[in-house]
């Protein structure tokens, strides 16, 4: 009695399975992988109500589906296709299908090396950068102090600013007091620009990329 109700049970599961497959209907590439089968089963040439009459009994493909399925095929250059006198024919044979393959992947591989050499160019000019700019004490010592100019240069800008508005007196006492303090700024200026002149040739450091990394402003530039 086991066995029967097993067996029962399994042919229902089978029946319902092929029921589900049946409703779910075929992905656009399974059909194309069955219209294929009967251009390479039959080697024949066929008109588009031919294989209207043919996909649907012997493939299973939706009788709605086929002229769009065999269009696809023909635009892929997989379906060869002619038109004689008001009718198109349309055939496909397993040779040409065998060198389309050969010929796709002989152009995935010629992709595949010239990505190949790109990646190892890209990874050449990545180690050649980084030449010379490892981390050590005196590239870090430099950095530091190249750093630390800009804070004094931004005070004695500030102090100069907040004299400007002074009266007129006031401007010619400590006019000379100015001077002294431009002459440290040049002086500063000096060292910044000197700093940055033996970064860039020690280091192969843009100016650009010291400004940015550094804060130093654009228009960075000696005193007027």
């Amino acid at each position: 009695m086991r066995s029967e109700i097993s067996f029962a049970s399994g042919a229902k599961l089978k029946l319902l399975d092929r029921n589900m497959s049946k409703k779910k209907g075929l992905s656009l590439e399974e059909k194309r992988s069955r219209m294929m089968e009967i251009f390479f089963e039959t080697k024949d040439v066929f008109q588009l109500k031919d294989m209207e009459k043919i996909a649907p009994k012997s493939k299973g493909i939706t009788p709605m589906s086929v002229k769009e399925v065999l269009q696809s095929l023909v635009d892929d250059n997989m379906v060869d296709t002619e038109r004689v006198g008001t009718s198109n024919y349309f055939w496909a044979f397993p040779s040409k299908a065998l060198h389309a393959r050969k010929r796709r992947l002989e152009e995935l591989e010629t992709q595949l090396e010239d990505g190949n050499q790109r990646k190892k160019a890209l990874q050449q000019a990545v180690d050649k950068a980084k030449v010379g700019r490892e981390v050590n004490e005196e590239r870090q010592d430099l950095l530091k102090e190249l750093s630390a100019l800009k804070p004094q240069r931004d005070q004695l800008k500030a102090e100069l600013e907040k004299y400007r508005e002074c009266d007129p007196q006031v401007v010619e006492e400590i006019r000379k007091a100015n001077i002294t303090a431009k002459e440290a700024v040049s002086r500063w200026t000096d060292n910044v620009f000197a700093i940055k002149s033996w970064a860039k040739k020690k280091f192969g450091f843009e100016n650009s990329n010291l400004d940015k990394a550094f804060g130093i402003p654009e228009d960075f530039d000696y005193m007027n």
